[in-house]
């Protein structure tokens, strides 16, 4: 058979290890873990998951890839599974180890792409569950460039306490609120006692659940995949369901790149808007985009801001967990109302090989009587997206705000200047921060922390202590998606590298204008001249091993801070 011919087949790629007497060697080694004469004409299918008892976003993940590789034999195919890594953020905070975490999602997309460009993959399936595990498959499935579907492991139910749902933010700020004394220690220990209930990712609209929402939106996740509970039985109906999926885009030829388009991610950009995600997908999406050549930039974000309402009641800034969001109609109902009023190009393939718009052809344009998940696109809780950028002589390259749930989107006042973020959480936990100062965390960008911390821990501090609307504070490191509060982050260019950030002195007017969109140092040009004559970069923290590998070769957060 012609090598032309060879690639009409569903065995496209991986007759390059299993046809001709010269691949006997490999077929020998694939007969031991299962092969048989009869597999080896069949496609063969990367199943690579992030199964980890590290965190209970990752804890399920095994079991679905077991629903998976069974749907996939029973199609026509034969699977191959291994395994990927996992940085818990949630309980990395706060400490050395969060450098880890955007690392993270660099090795995974590395090992994704090893593991199945090396083994010849006809197509891909991963199983996904923690902030980086989602981003990191992407960017492995664009660069592999096979046939290829991301299947999110769910998010996690509610806690609940005195009449109130939990998630793991609910704890952060309860750290704040206990060292201020507002909370008593008994609520203290059973609000960590109850926040997390079981398997499954951080409940808000937090970076996972942002994530797998912009990836159903991109058309790489089935519809209502993105929302379903982890624990529940329609999450592993709906990862059989992906493998299918799989099967007949490999039949048909149909690649990540084919679906992966810029509108594909202006679609992702608008839902984001709409349910009040994390600020986190900028820079994944960015990086994304860089791994399939698509021109995503920081103006893209504030074009489709300006022209998108938030009109999902979500955690952390609202009131609502991502399986309420489900029970109302998910990501399909919001796809749909944006679709309606024209914000989302229908026209986008996706992996079920229909578009957009024929996805959502049965799905019902406006929201149900009743409930307040999702409200009316004409009566939303904010007109304008909250994902704002914000740029000026603090951040010529840009940088990101979320500026939901806030009573004011600017404040003027003293700079107080941490070198880190451990400074910082001290200096919030022994009552050194009042009302109407902006704090400046600096060199923990993604060179200079390096992996550009998320600053959780300090930001939930502030509203435990009740200065969430009076406090602002900017970073070269980024946030959680449960971060809340006048707060920006992805200041760039970053301190380490000399960025304006690295030059602001204690008691530095400050101006953090989310109206307006400028971040601003006012102290006069000759001096910040002056101050960056004089500034010396500092020794590098880490100078072997992968956090110096990484400090090395990672681009500016501006650009999605990759690595390739």
């Amino acid at each position: 058979m012609t090598d032309t011919a060879q690639k009409t087949k569903l065995n496209w790629n991986s007759y390059h290890v299993t046809q001709g007497d010269e691949r006997a060697p490999n077929r020998a080694m694939m007969r031991a873990v299962g092969f048989q004469d009869g597999d080896f004409e069949k496609p063969i299918i990367g199943v690579a998951h992030a199964q980890s008892n590290i965190t209970p976003c990752n804890n399920g993940l095994g079991e679905l890839a077991g629903h998976i590789t069974d749907a996939i034999r029973e199609g026509g195919g034969m699977p191959q599974v291994y395994g990927t890594i996992t940085v818990s953020d949630g309980i990395s905070m706060g400490t050395e180890g969060m450098k880890c975490s955007l690392v993270s999602r660099e090795v995974i997309a590395d090992s994704i792409e090893t593991v199945s460009r090396g083994q010849s993959h006809d197509g891909v399936i991963v199983v996904g569950g923690c902030d980086k595990n989602m981003p990191g498959a992407m960017i492995g499935i664009a660069r592999l460039n096979i046939p290829a579907i991301f299947v999110y492991g769910g998010t996690t139910k509610p806690g609940h306490y005195a009449g109130k749902d939990l998630t793991i933010v609910s704890v952060f700020e309860a750290v704040g609120a206990l060292g201020a004394g507002k909370m008593s220690r008994e609520d203290f220990n059973e609000i960590e006692r109850r926040a997390c209930p079981g398997n499954g990712s951080c409940g808000g609209m937090y970076t996972a659940n942002t994530m797998s929402s912009a990836f159903e939106a991109m058309g790489m996740s089935l519809p209502f995949s993105s929302t379903m509970s982890a624990v529940d039985a329609e999450k592993a109906t709906s990862s059989a369901d992906s493998a299918r999926a799989l099967l007949k885009l490999i039949e048909h030829n149909v690649r990540p790149l084919d679906i992966l388009t810029k509108k594909a991610f202006e679609n992702a950009i608008t839902v984001i808007m709409a349910v009040g995600g994390s600020t986190n997908a900028v820079l994944h999406l960015m990086a994304i985009a860089h791994a399939c050549d698509v021109d995503l930039t920081l103006e893209d974000f504030e074009r489709i801001r300006e022209a998108t309402p938030v009109f999902c009641d979500l955690k952390p800034s609202g009131n609502y967990v991502a399986t309420d969001l489900h029970e109302v109609g998910g990501i399909p109902r919001v796809m749909k109302m944006l679709l309606k009023v024209g914000l989302l190009h229908g026209e986008c393939l996706t992996v079920t090989g229909k578009t957009i718009a024929e996805n959502l052809a049965d799905e019902q344009d406006t929201p149900d009587a009743g409930q307040d998940v999702i409200r009316p696109y004409d009566q939303p809780l904010y007109a304008q997206g909250h994902l704002a950028i914000l740029r000026g002589n603090l951040a010529p390259e840009g940088s990101v705000a979320k500026i939901s749930g806030l009573k004011s989107i600017k404040i003027t006042g003293p700079a107080r200047v941490f070198e880190s973020e451990e400074e910082s959480m001290h200096a919030i936990m022994s009552d050194q921060i009042k009302a109407g100062d902006v704090l400046v965390i600096r060199y923990e960008g993604p060179k200079g922390g390096p992996g550009m911390r998320e600053m959780l821990s300090p930001t939930s501090a502030i509203i435990g202590k009740g200065l969430g609307d009076s406090v602002g504070l900017i970073t070269d490191g980024r946030f959680s998606g449960g971060t809340f509060g006048l707060v920006v982050g992805h200041v760039a260019p970053e301190a380490y590298v000399g960025g304006p950030i690295a030059l602001v002195q204690e008691g530095d007017t400050i101006e953090l204008n989310a109206e307006t969109c400028q971040l601003t140092l006012h102290v006069d040009e000759a001096e910040i001249e002056r101050r960056r004559q004089a500034w010396v970069q500092p020794e590098p923290r880490y100078k072997r091993g992968v956090l110096a590998k990484y400090a090395k070769l990672v681009s500016s957060a501006a650009v999605g801070a990759y690595t390739d």
